[in-house]
């Protein structure tokens, strides 16, 4: 922290959020974004879909788009880092060589992948957008978990159960930031609950 800059000091990183379309993805990152800014840390959400409609608006859904979408988001991902930012991404990301190769290009210890590990029935139950209805009525070519394939990270740093809440989920994410130092210079920048710093919230 210096006098003209009054956030605190942190190591950039990355929290890339990976899972079936429906795991809740998005809604996690956002809720961790939220907490994340609570003590002033420089965060970026990079969302899949967003980015669907701008850098990755030229790219179909086949095996060498997908690659080449991940591909752009890590490389974009790796130009906020440098700059000194926490950059989060919430993307299907389905193959484990993309986000190998996303993981590359930070500084080891800096990459925290958050596997959202929803089985396909439930994610299809929740269907928010209706992909998957129109997936199983050939509307939709190569979806993942249908009849396109997503490799399920085999070590991540955060596996999060689907029978965990959003918020549940979300005091995982941050306590394993703590845990492994990357928000340990937040020191004594604690959420008045407690919430944000890895410690439960006081009741």
């Amino acid at each position: 922290m210096t006098p003209d800059d009054p956030r605190p000091a942190t190591t950039p990183f990355v929290i890339w959020f990976t899972g079936l379309s429906g795991s809740g993805k998005s809604t996690l990152a956002s809720i961790v974004e939220e907490r994340l800014r609570t003590f002033g840390l420089p965060v970026h959400n990079l969302d899949g879909d967003a980015l669907r409609r701008g850098i990755n608006r030229d790219l179909g859904y086949d095996d060498h788009a997908r690659d080449e979408s991940i591909r752009r988001i890590g490389e974009v991902t790796r130009i906020l880092v440098d700059a000194g930012h926490v950059v989060l991404v919430a993307a299907i990301s389905p193959f484990e060589s993309g986000r190998r190769r996303a993981r590359e290009l930070v500084e080891p210890g800096r990459f925290v992948e958050v596997f959202l590990d929803v089985p396909i029935e439930v994610a299809e139950a929740r269907d928010p957008k209706g992909l998957y209805r129109r997936a199983r009525a050939g509307q939709l070519e190569n979806f993942t978990g249908i009849d396109s394939p997503y490799e399920a990270p085999a070590n991540p740093e955060v596996h999060v159960d689907a029978s965990l809440s959003p918020l549940e989920a979300a005091d995982l994410v941050v306590g394993t930031l703590a845990s492994i130092g990357l928000i340990e210079s937040l020191g004594d920048h604690h959420h008045p609950d407690g919430i944000g710093d890895g410690r439960p919230p006081r009741r």
